[in-house]
């Protein structure tokens, strides 16, 4: 009997999914939603589409249950905080009643993911549910890798944040990985945009960066910054900024 024929044990799996491309889904995170009963998946909105499950949609069969999650994409804490303890309770249930659960994470499963807050809801609320996570490509590696941009080399430091509210916050950023030889990942850009990209050309950074935008859907953006016109992009947007190189290269 091999691994994939052996039956599941019920548990509950976070599985990362990566950016947007199926063809970037690890062999481990097929496995576990082949193997499941239910496939839950995050949704924005009642009756809204998962963007996860778009990903995951050809290895979902269709006697699986397909469980909508809803994770409200508010700025209120209290709501966002009921909806990740209500998430914890019924993914919890499931596998009490002895499902096998998968819950679909869009990028990596422990990177600025939902799922890392049911997780921790999950560890206060049952502590004795099983459950593994199952890690994702993250939409940095890979437009860094579509782009064959490398992200750190040598004694490099990298650093991954959500980009700054303002302009002051990113000048300093920027003014520290400077000095410190260290790369920039700035994720979630969309209506910042407006300033950064004044910004990053007023210290000639422009030709530097990599802009990526729905890395690994069919509309994806993947160019210099410096191709960007200013105005408002997608909440699925990240540049990667490298200041310097390292002063010996291959």
């Amino acid at each position: 009997m091999s691994i994939i024929d052996q039956p599941a044990v019920a548990r509950l799996s976070l599985v990362g999914v990566g950016p947007g491309d199926p063809e970037l889904l690890t062999l481990a995170a097929v496995r576990a939603i082949e193997q499941a009963d239910v496939i839950a998946c995050p949704v924005a909105r009642t009756n809204g589409e998962s963007m996860a499950m778009q990903i995951a949609r050809r290895w979902v069969r269709a006697n699986q249950r397909v469980l909508p999650v809803l994770f409200p994409m508010i700025q209120d804490a209290e709501p966002r905080r009921q909806a990740w303890n209500a998430a914890a309770d019924a993914l919890a249930a499931l596998v009490a009643e002895g499902q096998t659960v998968v819950l679909l994470c869009e990028g990596d499963a422990s990177l600025f993911a939902t799922g890392s807050y049911v997780l921790m809801a999950l560890r206060q609320r049952h502590p004795l549910c099983p459950y593994n996570v199952i890690p994702g490509v993250t939409s940095i590696s890979a437009a860094a890798a579509a782009a064959a941009w490398p992200l750190a080399l040598q004694l490099d430091q990298f650093l991954v944040m959500p980009c700054p509210d303002d302009l002051q916050q990113l000048e300093a950023v920027l003014d520290r990985a400077a000095m410190q030889s260290r790369v920039l990942a700035l994720l979630k850009l969309g209506r910042r945009w407006r300033w950064v990209r004044p910004l990053l050309e007023r210290r000639q950074l422009l030709e530097d960066a990599l802009f990526a935008e729905r890395v690994g859907w069919p509309d994806q953006t993947l160019c210099q910054a410096c191709d960007v016109v200013e105005g408002e992009r997608s909440y699925f947007s990240l540049l990667l900024i490298r200041q310097d190189w390292p002063n010996v290269l291959p």
